[in-house]
């Protein structure tokens, strides 16, 4: 069709350990199976990574007391039911999730807006490949073999091949990956927090956090879950269109709460008991030996479970931005940019400190997109022309020359309240001072949705029947 957007698509069902054909392109009715059940696993399996235990613990290096932290670790995992509910617009449209934002920003608009995304989706998978890679580094220190960079380049070699081979098989392996994975991580974390949670301090009162502490904490732990506001369709467009909203807020809700939480407030405990500056190593030293191999192990199976779903998602974003390639053929460029960020976080630069510079400058972008997002959602009431998302010429969601103003004012109404209350080790904006040191990044999603609605109530209006 003239003025078609779709990327070609390969022979093939979407079936385990078999290349996936499709793309961005909307998957037939005739190929759409599973059930909202699918997703519990999706967002249970994924979310069992090491990288809640860092969050809990910098929430307590912030200055939260013991059940302080525990209050917005839990206000983080209750985050999933809206993200999960925002896969809904799977189901309706076939396609990813930057397709559909097309209708918020526009055809071309929503270039610049993707291309922002597709760096948070990298910078996630690099964070959770530094983190499988030191575990693996530190398993073979404990085997006799340390010293030189030997070791750890081979331990991200091998953590790379593990995410690479099951994100290029593609959505039907990532499901099974995610499920069979989810059972064995499960139990090895369920053993870790039965052995660190009963020697928590709970009773030390918190190093007065102030509003500084508070804000920071907030961001870190919202920071993980506002990053898969652009990724839930692309689990859900497989579903069959009878799929309902309640079916998948629950499923997939729930699965991101329960592990993002029971890992949060193991970290909350373990910041109590030891010196997390290296959350690997800390955590490590309050386990008993013939649980350390068996730790060092989860967190490399927690970060490859958490890399997989952002490096696939990463390729149909490549797709979204124009790459006129299958899904299997660009998921190659984030691979490739993947392993050169995670070379230079090993090598180059202090993990740590990068790592909290890095979640707390994240939220300007994905916080105020993922508002503009949600509202489009919203006043749509998640109805779309799912053929013309994929059209470049005319269609209703080219606006003007393929720009939607409001959905661009917004997203930049949002990106600028966030920069300016922002409080990282790389930024800090003019604001955070006199709000008392708070830093109010999440609430540029909260000024994006309102300036949206305000421009857009007139315009944007669920689809006729």
């Amino acid at each position: 069709m003239p003025g078609h957007e779709t990327p070609p698509v390969t022979a093939g069902r979407d079936e385990v350990f078999q290349v996936e054909g499709h793309g961005i392109d909307p998957i037939p009715d005739t190929e759409r199976h599973g059930g909202a059940k699918d997703l519990f696993w999706l967002w249970f399996g994924s979310n069992l990574t090491f990288t809640y235990v860092i969050n809990g613990a910098l929430a307590v290096a912030f200055g939260l007391s013991f059940w302080q932290a525990t209050v917005v670790v839990v206000l983080g995992g209750l985050s999933f039911f809206a993200i999960s509910a925002a896969g809904l617009s799977g189901v309706r449209t076939g396609t990813a999730t930057l397709v559909i934002s097309r209708a918020a920003f526009g055809v071309r608009g929503n270039w610049p807006a993707g291309l922002l995304n597709w760096v948070v989706s990298i910078g996630y998978t690099i964070v959770n490949t530094v983190v499988g890679t030191l575990a693996l580094e530190a398993f073979l220190a404990d085997l006799g073999w340390s010293g030189g960079p030997f070791p750890r380049a081979l331990a991200l070699a091998v953590t790379l091949a593990l995410t690479f081979a099951v994100a290029l098989w593609g959505h039907a392996t990532i499901q099974w990956a995610e499920r069979w994975m989810a059972y064995v991580l499960a139990v090895g974390f369920a053993v870790l927090i039965a052995l660190i949670l009963p020697g928590a301090d709970t009773t030390a009162p918190a190093a007065g956090p102030g509003a500084s502490g508070w804000s920071l904490a907030l961001v870190v732990m919202f920071a993980g879950p506002f990053s898969y506001v652009p990724m839930p369709a692309d689990y859900t467009r497989y579903l069959p269109r009878t799929t309902s909203l309640k079916a998948l807020t629950w499923s997939g809700g729930l699965g991101g709460l329960l592990s993002s939480v029971a890992l949060g407030v193991a970290g909350v405990a373990a910041a109590t008991q030891a010196d997390l500056t290296d959350a690997v190593a800390g955590t490590e030293g309050l386990l008993p030996g013939w649980f350390q191999p068996v730790f060092l192990a989860l967190v490399l199976g927690g970060s490859v479970t958490n890399s997989i779903i952002t490096l696939y998602s990463s390729s149909l974003n490549l797709q979204v931005l124009g790459i006129p390639w299958s899904r299997a053929r660009a998921i190659l460029v984030s691979a490739g940019v993947t392993a050169a960020g995670s070379l230079g976080a090993l090598f180059l630069v202090d993990f740590t400190t990068s790592l909290l510079s890095f979640l707390s400058l994240l939220i300007i972008v994905f916080a105020p997109w993922g508002g503009v997002f949600l509202a489009d959602m919203v006043l749509r009431r998640c109805t779309y022309d799912a053929e013309a998302l994929h059209l470049a010429g005319d269609g209703p969601y080219r606006y003007r020359a393929g720009w939607h103003p409001a959905g661009l004012v917004a997203l930049l109404a949002g990106m600028l309240f966030a920069a300016l209350t922002c409080d990282s080790e790389l930024w800090t904006g003019p604001l955070v001072a006199p709000l008392g040191g708070a830093d109010l990044t999440l609430l540029g999603s909260g000024v994006s949705a309102l300036v949206y609605v305000v421009l857009a109530r007139r315009t944007v209006r669920p689809l006729a029947a």
